[in-house]
């Protein structure tokens, strides 16, 4: 997992050979202003989520990973409070692997807590077990999934 400001997005270029472009997007002077939805950047390679609306707070947050994305999730307004795991301490599965949407679910709980704040983004890897949406507060996010190629 990395934790940082937008402002400095450019130190981590170097992580996937497309997050330059998911980054490029999280900058756009529009990006708040934006509907909800999916966005597509280059295609099914990098898109992004956007969504409004109060998160569903620790206890129900659930873990989730995913295999062939890694995702950059941008906090517009608000602030989201974000679980993690690592992969390895993961030992309950509540939902498999599903391939086509590149996402499961498990019973696990986080081991850590991060509070991401308005101008803030963190980037989870297919290690990263991350349970977003953690806040009981509104939020206003983009969540840019960037294809592992």
């Amino acid at each position: 997992m990395i934790f940082d400001r937008l402002s400095n997005a450019a130190q981590y270029y170097g992580v996937a050979s497309l997050i330059q472009k998911g980054f490029e997007f999280l900058q756009r002077p529009e990006l708040a202003s934006l509907e909800d939805g999916v966005h597509e950047i280059q295609g099914r390679d990098v898109y992004a989520i956007i969504a409004r609306g109060n998160g569903v707070g620790r206890e129900q947050a659930m873990l989730e990973a995913h295999r062939n994305y890694l995702d950059i999730q941008y906090v517009i307004e608000g602030t989201d409070k974000i679980g993690w795991l690592e992969r390895d301490f993961v030992e309950r599965v509540k939902d498999p692997y599903d391939a086509e949407k590149d996402l499961e679910f498990f019973y696990d709980r986080p081991a850590s807590w991060i509070q991401v704040p308005a101008g803030s983004f963190a980037i989870f890897l297919p290690q990263d077990i991350h349970a977003p949406l953690a806040t009981s507060q509104y939020v206003h996010k983009a969540v840019v999934k960037v294809k592992l190629i």
